[in-house]
């Protein structure tokens, strides 16, 4: 069980930003009916205060993240700290709320909501559909809500259950933060229809319950919203507006439920263009009734899973079998409905981008990414769902620039969004594009459109490709060995299909670069003179092709201090082996992998786990607050340890032959998934504040990860087959076979 003030402890200033975000006041849409409500209930007036304070969305380590699996729904939710977090509406890029929670109270002696206590969430759909049930305990009372969208419609769901455990009656409120169009600042709350509504230039939403709402108001963030109310006022509503807006507005709205008598509500939130339309989307889901729903939602997911094949042999215990479900659905979830093969990267915002203080929206992890695109449609085609696989190719072929290129990361509907030039992430579709065995003309002509660019890129400082403006961890340019990995095996890869799409004449190009390439890793990334090693290591990279000339440059994430590129080291180099570009028992990988191990990795209660980097700073600050750059009073932070690179660990190791130390791999993968099984971008490592045996859990980082679920998929099935699954063997006996 997980508990709020372990939270508190590990990140004060996230929590305490979404504590203020939380609370929402709202006006009310019917006079309470019984002698505990005054007529003074009656909504009515417009908040005064406005706007509010600014949006700041809720931490990133998500214990749920749903949807349904039909195209009408366009509506995902997640949860966390025992609440309905970010819901996103109507695509992945586009949060529409912050989130939505109960307050529970006597009216005399305590007011407490659900992300303030003891909470639990379980994953209890059948056949794994992502349906969950999360149980609070307070002060004399437990709360159980459910969660699922409407397979119809898009609305979200829940379940609400309130027993008083003293016989003493009770007070439940519904909090709900909107967050229309990924801006909740300029948001508009009123009644309509008996349902509480929000809408701004694009959007609108609509919450209503079962019996209707016995009180409401509206107020603005840190000025008059609801929970203030609530904590100042022994758990009575002082004030009860009827609007408010446009500004940070929040909803607050009583339930008929007493804990006692009446224990069970069903409360929906829609969501439309219009108002309108969102008040007719909730109330259609309430006519269907929450089990009516849930039964939809759970076998839209078994028919789904049903479709695939069965999970892997080499996972023997219910828990793995389970975990690697969850993996499957976690990617397949993760799909934008209205733009097919749009996988997003992870739906949370973690640390400082959750204030937008690092960008001015609301990315950068529910964007789309061709690297993350090439992860995720490995996984899927690893899991069976090469119809998934075929749309996330054909999402990056329409969404390629002009030039040829793709850039960094775009939003679900191919909007370019940061354009920086990352060359793994050009060449990343032609890696899947041979997998598929997509030789098309069409597919042909846009990779060869690739090809050319890095074939022709040059930086600003007159470098030439396979020097990339970014490598793979997005803050550096240089001679990257995993970049230079992707290309040459992306060139190959290409080679191949256009040999057997009939224009093998284009192809001699591509490989001559590819082979000059592979025989120039080493010059261009092995230091022969490093600190870490008499015997030649690869590094990270280095910013002029020079390993041994110490050249230094600032890792950047908040540290200023320039360093040595011979002194930085990475696992990234493991890519020219997992693409066939060098052999798995090469000296000089075998000698780098003993430098990684000794400088990046960490044996924690869940495993064996790396760094990404010597030195990384994307992580949590020294004492768990969050990691957040550009801010003077933040000198330090420290980037944890890795799930995904013991994945990669572990697809080396199949190719070395050693698959009981690739089968241990997987299980340290699995020993880092929490209560609901989602797999984390990062985990904690041995250095304070953790206590040990918090080591190797999920920090505040992005959770779900997509990466790190299509890492254990693949994984998963590569033990089962012996060999990783998406290993392009064209690469490999070109060189090494030779």
């Amino acid at each position: 069980m997980r508990t709020n003030s372990r939270r508190n402890f590990l990140r004060a200033a996230l929590v305490g930003a979404s504590a203020v975000a939380a609370p929402v006041p709202l006006a009310g849409v019917a006079r309470a009916e019984g002698a505990d409500t005054p007529a003074a209930a009656r909504a009515s007036g417009e908040a005064p205060g406005g706007p509010g304070a600014s949006t700041v969305f809720t931490p990133a380590d998500k214990t749920g993240f749903g949807t349904s699996r039909t195209k009408e729904s366009l509506v995902w939710f997640t949860l966390q700290g025992g609440r309905m977090s970010e819901t996103y509406y109507p695509d992945l890029s586009t949060p529409a709320a912050r989130q939505t929670q109960l307050v529970v109270t006597d009216g005399r002696t305590f007011v407490e909501r659900l992300s303030d206590g003891e909470s639990r969430t379980e994953l209890c759909g059948r056949d794994g559909a992502p349906v969950y049930r999360l149980t609070s305990k307070g002060t004399g009372w437990c709360a159980v809500t459910r969660y699922v969208t409407d397979p119809e419609r898009a609305s979200v769901l829940i379940d609400v259950d309130v027993r008083s455990e003293t016989n003493a009656p009770l007070r439940v409120f519904l909090l709900h933060d909107p967050s229309l169009s990924g801006d909740g600042d300029d948001d508009s709350a009123f009644p309509q229809d008996g349902a509480l509504v929000a809408k701004d230039k694009h959007a609108a939403s609509a919450l209503v319950a079962h019996d209707g709402f016995a009180e409401s108001t509206v107020g603005y963030l840190g000025v008059n919203d609801g929970w203030s109310e609530l904590s100042e006022n022994n758990g009575n509503l002082e004030h009860h507006y009827a609007t408010a807006g446009p500004g940070n507005v929040l909803q607050t709205g009583r339930l008929r439920i007493d804990g006692r008598t009446r224990t069970r509500q069903t409360v929906v939130l829609g969501f439309g263009e219009k108002p309108a339309d969102a008040v007719s989307t909730a109330r259609r889901s309430l006519r269907r009734g929450f089990d009516a729903a849930a039964r939809a939602y759970e076998r839209g997911w078994s028919d789904y899973l049903a479709g695939l094949p069965g999970t892997p042999g080499s996972l023997r215990t219910p828990s793995q079998q389970a975990l690697y479900t969850a993996s499957v659905v976690t990617l397949a979830a993760g799909e934008d409905k209205r733009n097919p093969g749009a996988f997003i990267a992870s739906p949370s915002m973690p640390w400082d981008f959750a204030s937008r203080h690092v960008v001015p929206e609301t990315g950068p992890y529910h964007l789309v990414w061709p690297r993350d695109q090439y992860q995720i449609g490995t996984g899927l085609l690893a899991a069976g769902d090469r119809a998934a696989a075929e749309r996330a190719l054909d999402f990056m072929l329409r969404t390629q620039e002009s030039d040829g290129h793709w850039a960094q990361n775009c939003k679900v509907d191919g909007e370019p969004f940061w354009t920086n030039i990352q060359l793994d992430e050009t060449a990343a579709p032609m890696l899947l594009a041979w997998l598929l065995d997509r030789h098309d003309a069409r597919t042909l002509d846009r990779l060869v459109r690739a090809a050319d660019f890095i074939l022709g890129f040059k930086s600003e400082e007159g470098y030439k490709a396979p020097y990339s403006q970014q490598e793979r961890w997005e803050e550096q340019s240089g001679y990257s060995p995993s970049t230079i990995a992707s290309v040459i095996a992306g060139l190959v890869c290409l080679g191949d299909l256009l040999e057997r799409g009939g224009q093998g004449e284009k192809a001699a190009e591509y490989l001559k670069a590819a082979d000059k390439w592979q025989k120039s890793v080493e010059d261009w990334t092995v230091t022969t003179k490093g600190p870490d090693s008499s015997e030649p290591y690869y590094l990270r990279l280095t910013k002029n092709g020079k390993p041994d000339s110490g050249m230094k440059y600032e890792l950047g994430n908040n540290i200023e201090t320039p360093v040595d590129q011979r002194t930085v080291v990475d696992a990234g180099f493991l890519e020219l082996v997992r693409l066939g570009v060098k052999r798995a028992d090469d000296p000089v990988i075998l000698n780098s992998l003993a430098v990684v191990d000794r400088k990046l990795a960490v044996d924690t209660p869940s495993g064996r786990h790396w760094y990404r980097y010597s030195g990384d700073g994307y992580g949590e600050q020294p004492n768990g607050e969050q990691w957040t750059v550009n801010r003077p009073e933040v000198k330090t932070t420290h980037g944890r340890l890795w799930p995904i690179f013991s994945g990669e660990r572990g697809e080396y190791e199949l190719l070395c032959g050693d698959r009981q130390s690739a089968a241990g791999r997987l299980r340290d993968m699995a020993s880092t998934a929490g209560e609901t099984l989602m797999l984390p971008e990062q985990v904690w490592d041995d250095r304070p504040p953790v206590p040990r045996e918090q080591s190797g859990t999920g920090t505040a980082s992005a959770t779900p990860l997509a990466w790190t679920h299509a890492q254990y998929v693949r994984l998963a099935r590569s033990l089962e087959r012996g060999t990783p699954v998406e290993y392009p063997t064209v690469v490999a006996e070109r060189y090494l076979r030779r």
